[in-house]
Formats: structure tokens, sequence, C-alpha cells
């Protein structure tokens, strides 16, 4: 026999339960309106029946929901170890050597450091690749890839984009070893709540397991390099990850890929950052067939603000919301179109701004309500050399713009 969900089972008791108490007070209107001393006690006698099956029935009730939430938590349990059964053998430790070099007071001191983190298996054209973050490789010798088996194969990178953190590696190993994942390639489909799992090599520690819930989406991040590259549109979850865990896959509950662990929030109790498997989707046939990725959309914008209520009080300004740009890039496409930057700067909050410049509060008719919507709208919904229209206010009054995206 089917089990039936504990939501049935509480609705069954319920229904017992106010049925029974309809009859109870049924019972005593009919006894009230007789009034008559000899049925008077057969009724109350029922009456403390029917009070007795109530009891009953709310001390059913209680154990049923309290077997529906054991039930429940045994469930995620199950999924959890179902899923990495399944899955924990497409995902593989990636090592490797850096040379590094330090100026000291005696000159150039050169030093190898190991690197480490995690990867995941794709297939593309019948061939299989190793997935993983740019910054596991970056500047990387004697790659080799680990898988769950214990077996390790020298590797390759193939093709890399710094502006998003990614990289595909070749391996040389057998087609036995690879067992490629499934991406799933809409940012649409990941929903804030859900529950998602990483699974990787924090530590050096391969194989390691690590649940949470999506806690946001279209985040921007920037990767603390020499360039402080940017990173918009990015899945936000809380899940223990550590160093190692880069590069590993973030996983929903079906198995399917939904981002690339790369990042974790320094002083945070287990706040990670994800680049979307629809990020990496669009590149990697670029990734493997031209070795890198070129076509990112770019509004030409320099500096930018979020607007906000203290902002618009300071500057005069009838909006609370959207992107405040301060500067645009010289000769770059906000600029060619028409975009004003700032003229002047304020203080709020012991904040600079360069105010006096356009608000961006729109783009294609879909509402801007700051840079990482602006950020993620871009990366999702648009292509270099595509025209986008801007919504803008400048000097109080509502304009727009027609800007033709660049490309880096």
């Amino acid at each position: 026999m089917d089990a039936k969900p504990p939501g049935h089972r509480r609705a069954v008791v319920v229904l017992v339960v106010a049925a029974l108490l309809i009859t109870a007070i049924g019972v005593y209107l009919q006894t009230a309106a007789r009034g008559t001393t000899g049925s008077l006690s057969s009724e109350v006698s029922t009456l403390k029946s029917q009070v007795t099956d109530l009891e009953q029935a709310n001390s059913n009730l209680q154990s049923l929901l309290a077997s529906g939430a054991d039930s429940d938590s045994n469930s995620s349990s199950s999924s959890a170890g179902s899923l990495y059964g399944k899955y924990s053998a497409s995902v593989v430790t990636i090592q490797g050597y850096e040379e590094t070099t330090q100026n000291t007071f005696f000159g150039q001191l050169s030093s190898i450091e190991s690197i480490q983190g995690s990867g995941f298996v794709l297939d593309y054209q019948n061939s299989s690749y190793v997935v993983t973050n740019n910054h596991v490789v970056a500047g990387a010798s004697n790659i080799t890839v680990t898988f769950s088996d214990g077996n390790s194969y020298p590797a390759s990178v193939k093709g890399t984009d710094q502006y998003r953190d990614l990289a595909v590696l070749t391996v040389s190993a057998p087609a036995s070893e690879f067992h490629p994942l499934n991406l799933l390639s809409s940012t649409n489909a990941v929903i804030v709540g859900e529950t998602v799992f990483a699974i990787g090599s924090p530590f050096g520690l391969s194989g390691s397991v690590t649940g949470g819930l999506v806690s946001q989406v279209g985040r921007t991040i920037t990767e603390s390099t020499n360039t402080q590259i940017t990173i918009p549109d990015v899945i936000q979850f809380s899940a223990a990850i550590n160093p190692g865990n880069s590069g590993g896959p973030l996983l929903d509950s079906n198995g399917n890929v939904v981002g690339i662990t790369t990042a974790t929030a320094s002083n945070s109790e287990g706040l990670g950052f994800a680049i979307p498997a629809s990020t990496l989707s669009r590149e990697f046939p670029s990734l493997v067939s031209n070795g890198d990725y070129t076509l990112h959309p770019d509004l030409g914008l320099g500096s930018t603000a979020d607007m906000t209520y203290q902002l618009a009080q300071v500057t005069g300004s009838n909006v609370t919301y959207g992107v405040l740009v301060e500067s645009v890039v010289s000769g770059g496409p906000a600029d060619t179109a028409g975009i004003h930057g700032g003229t002047n700067t304020v203080t709020v909050e012991g904040q600079s701004y360069v105010v006096g410049g356009d608000i961006i509060i729109s783009i294609n008719g879909v509402r801007v309500v700051d840079s990482d919507a602006l950020a993620s709208y871009l990366e999702e919904n648009t292509t270099a050399g595509q025209t986008v229209q801007l919504g803008i206010i400048r000097s109080g009054t509502y304009t727009s713009a027609s800007v033709v995206l660049g490309a880096y």
C-alpha cells in the first residue's frame, strides 16, 4: 500500500476532529432543547464519550505531525545521500603548481606553491571535459585531475574566461573515467529557497558533500585579484564551503548543475557564491572551440552607485531606486549614446558620491532597481552589438536613450 504524504494525513485528522466537534455540539443543543431530566443523564454520557474521542483524535494528530516531521527530515537526508551516490563520480579534484616571485632586500625570490580545487565532467560534441574556476588553474603548471576512484591523470587548459571565472580542461584519461553531469541552462529555473548541494574537495578532502539553500540570485561579486574583476548574475547560497570547493558543482535535488561554486564570503557562516550554469552553458562552446569568450555585453559605464532614499534627499532627486551614473568610459557605448556622468561630489553618511549624472531606472522596459539588477539583465538577456533602450532620469525629468552594447 502506498504511504500517504504527511499533508494528506493531517487533512484527514483535521476533518475527523471537526466532524466529532460538530456532533458533540449538536448533542448538547438537543439536550438543552428537550430539557428532560431522564434523557439528560444519557446525553451527558454521550457527550463525555464524544469528548474522549476528541482527546484521542488530538493525540493521534500530534503523533502524525511528529512522524511527518521525522519523515520530512529522513526524506531530506535520503535525497542528499541518493544524490551523492549518483553524482559524486562526476566530481574531480584538481591539483597543480604555481611559481610565484617576491621582491626582497636580496632581490627577487621564487617559490613553488601548490594549487588545489574541484571540478566536474561535462560532455560537448561527443568529447568529455572538466569544468572548474579560472582562478584554480590560472598560472598553474603540472596540472593533474584525480577522479573519485583515486586515479589521477595529467590535464591541460583548453579555454578560460577570467571575467566569469571559468576554465575548461582536457584530461588524458580513458573514457570510463568520465561521468558527465547535466547543466540547468536557465537562471530563471533557480528558485530562491530551493535546496542545493555542493560536492568538492575542501582543504583537499575529496568527495565531500554539503547542502543548503539558494538564498538569492542576481548578485554581483568582485574577485579578489589584482584586476578586481566584477562578476554579475551570481547565485548566492547558504552552505558550508571552504577553500578547495572552488570549481565544483552546485546541484539541485534532481542532480542538475545549477552553478559552479566559486567563492565564499569572508567571516561568514556558510555564505557562498556560484557562477550560474546558464553562463557556462552560453560560453562552453566558445571556450572549447576558441579557448576564450569575448562577447560579454558592455554598456561602457565607469563608476556607478545605487540610488537610496538618503542619496535622493541630498541630491534633490525624485527617485529612490536605479543606478546613478557617476562617470562613463570615454568613447564607450554610453558616452557615444550621450549618457551623462556626474559633475559634483557630495558626502552621504560618510560615503562620497559624484552626482549630477543620469539615473538609469529601466532597460528595455524592465525596471532597474540597482546595479546588480542592471548587470544581471545584461548578462541574461543581451549580447554584444545589440541595441538596448535605457530609461533615465536627467535633471529630474524622464527621458530615454538607445545604446549599442560593446564587448569585452
